[in-house]
């Protein structure tokens, strides 16, 4: 049997992705999976995770529903499923009922969907939780599994829900999976998730060809600039706000280096575009937030820099393991200066607001887009962020941290993923519209031209520009729009308009702010992790005593690794061991050329300069002086009594 399931897994792995064989630990996770275990996979970033869920849901002849938080990489995998013809769709929040609705139906009535990613709070929707029964779900797929952890960096409620919904499916194994987690993390993990034995499989976070430096810098942009010029290669700047990635961008490009900036306020047209130039080559340098590397798997990246202090350990582990996924020699370097570790601990005293200033922001949502009290569950707004800061007096940390705790207690979602495409669908059949141009005959030549345009829209929803719609038309981008709502409204076609704004979705029905419960336990207990985890990042940065790798290596629980003899502090280390062999050298030299007797200095230096350096000579003799091995008076070098008596 075993081998059966050893030879179908690779047969489904050279089918749909061309490899002949596994990474390590894959294999073994996948085995594990189909055996019907619950099993937690802790693989590094580039560590091939999506394979090992990919895989075993393809050999169960069922649905995979994976769980994830990151709406950008669910696209992204769905995406290179259907490449691989294999049926994959998504559920996340801001989609339209009807979108949602044709999914499910289609998971619910159909046998060939192999695969659906949902974000962890639609879990708890009503049209969720009814059809879940119906869904031929053979395997749960949970990713970025830290989110459901107490403990962990990025801890989600909806993730809590997880467990519930294995009600519901009875004896359907779930594969939980992460690139970063803590020993404590593990544990927690595996309970809350209702592993009924613990079963992890856990691949080494040691990066033998990644070296890692920490460096004090006050003169960034340029030692960036010596890094990239020292080391040819792609690369990723990593900054924390916005407006660094532009003004970085620009002064790379200033100086020669083919640079581009990428952050999650760009349209996804813009974003795609450049992400697709850094991937192919067309540039050298990508500068970004961490809105930049989700699922992206560049294997040539041979250097990452970091410009700004990560908040967490685990954030800067993931963000610096996208540097030399193709195994070969690759550094990743945090650049900071005094002035960071300041802002760092300022940064962490402003996500944590106050409750009452949390309750008053909600507040303010609320009222921004007139949702009454016992209103507003599963409503979505586009939100134009910048415009309700300055309307209320809000200050951005305060904001962004507010809302933070709002999505973590499940009131709301702030989603970042922008659409600037519209998609259009007909929402009829082909006799159903022809009756329609027939009553409408002022409709008629538009719903022609839509036809005419684009290919599929019976069918399916098709990607449209209202620019190019309305050059056709002879006509205005917004009459385009106007009338596209129109035809919506009539429930002629589905239109699903693009935007470069974020949108905002209620998850609840509002409740009055003082009803609004935000525990004072675990609040404090949340702001206890974080300063732990705060703590940790500190400490990395200053201690310049122990090996970069293996302070990182310790924080994940690898408490046993060597010396990388590369890192920063090794390469000092090693100098240091060198420059004191050579100052031993040099005053053993010196020692016994004294030894028979007082020698003039010139005549010892030109006497020790055939072997060593000058200034590393008059550095020894100093040494040797201010120690009292040697006597220096009116031009001659004598050794002392102390100094022979060193000798022995």
């Amino acid at each position: 049997m075993a081998t059966d399931r050893r030879q179908q897994i690779h047969a489904i792995l050279k089918q749909h992705w061309g490899y002949d064989s596994f990474r390590p630990l894959q294999e073994d996770i996948i085995l594990s999976v189909l055996e019907g275990r619950d099993t937690l996979a802790l693989l590094p970033t580039g560590g091939g995770k999506s394979i090992c869920f990919q895989v075993p849901g393809l050999a169960l002849q069922g649905l995979c529903l994976v769980i994830s938080p990151l709406i950008a990489l669910m696209k992204d995998q769905v995406e290179n499923l259907k490449r691989r013809h294999v049926k994959a769709a998504a559920i996340y929040s801001g989609m339209s009922y009807h979108d949602i609705e044709l999914v499910i139906n289609n998971c619910v009535n159909t046998n060939d969907m192999r695969f659906l990613y949902v974000s962890p709070e639609r879990l708890k929707t009503e049209m969720f939780r009814v059809n879940l029964p119906h869904m031929n779900v053979k395997m749960i797929a949970v990713d970025e599994a830290h989110c459901i952890s107490q403990w962990g960096y990025d801890f989600r409620p909806p993730y809590l829900e997880i467990a519930e919904i294995r009600k519901q499916l009875p004896g359907v194994p779930v594969l939980a999976l992460t690139a970063t987690a803590t020993p404590e993390v593990v544990t927690d993990i595996q309970q809350r998730l209702a592993f009924p034995k613990l079963n992890v499989f856990q691949k080494s976070f040691k990066r033998d060809n990644l070296t890692y430096y920490v460096v004090k810098e006050e003169d960034k942009h340029n030692r960036m600039l010596r890094i990239m010029h020292k080391y040819p290669g792609t690369g990723i700047v990593y900054v924390r706000n916005r407006r660094k990635t532009r003004e970085i961008a620009e002064f790379l490009q200033k100086n020669g280096i083919a640079a581009d900036y990428y952050h999650a306020g760009l349209d996804a047209e813009t974003r795609d575009r450049k992400q697709n130039e850094w991937m192919n080559g067309t540039v050298r340098v990508i500068v970004s937030t961490n809105a930049f590397g989700m699922g992206i798997d560049k294997p040539d990246v041979r250097f990452v820099i970091h410009t700004d202090i990560p908040d967490t350990l685990e954030a800067y582990f993931q963000e610096a393991g996208r540097g030399g996924r193709d195994e070969k020699p690759s550094i990743a370097v945090l650049l900071y200066n005094d002035a960071d570790l300041k802002d760092l601990q300022r940064n962490f005293e402003a996500s944590f607001p106050t409750i009452e200033t949390i309750k008053k922001i909600y507040e303010c949502l609320c009222n921004e887009f007139c949702i009454g009290v016992n209103e507003g569950k599963d409503t979505s707004y586009f939100f134009d962020i910048d415009y309700f800061i300055k309307k209320y007096g809000l200050k951005v940390m305060e904001f962004a941290s507010a809302v933070q705790f709002l999505e973590k207690g499940g009131y709301l979602l702030l989603s970042e993923e922008l659409n600037k495409v519209s998609t259009l669908q007909i929402a009829c059949g082909q006799t159903e519209l022809e009756h329609f141009q027939q009553k409408h005959p002022e409709w008629a030549e538009f719903t022609r031209l839509l036809l005419r345009s684009y290919g599929g829209l019976f069918t399916n929803y098709v990607k449209i520009s209202e620019n190019e719609i309305a050059r056709r038309a002879n006509s205005t981008p917004e009459r385009i729009e106007m009338a596209l709502k129109k035809l919506n409204d009539m429930g002629l076609i589905h239109y699903n308009q693009g935007t470069t704004k974020p949108k905002l979705l209620f998850l609840e029905n509002r409740v009055e702010s003082r009803y609004l419960f935000f525990d004072p336990a675990v609040y404090s207990q949340r702001k206890v992790v974080a300063q732990k985890r705060l703590d940790a990042v500190m400490q990395y940065v200053s201690n310049n005593k122990v090996c970069r790798s293996q302070q990182l290596l310790a924080y994940f629980g690898e408490t046993t690794s060597t010396p990388c003899g590369q890192c920063d502090v090794c390469w000092h280390a090693q100098r240091q061991r060198l420059l004191q062999a050579e100052f031993d050298n040099i005053r053993q030299c010196m020692e016994a050329l004294l030894s028979s007797g007082p020698m003039d200095l010139k005549a010892l230096m030109n006497e020790a300069g055939r072997e060593f350096k000058e200034e590393r000579i008059t550095e020894v003799l100093r040494w040797l002086t201010d120690q009292g091995f040697v006597e220096l008076k009116s031009g001659q070098v004598t050794l002392s009594r102390a100094g022979r008596a060193s000798r022995k």
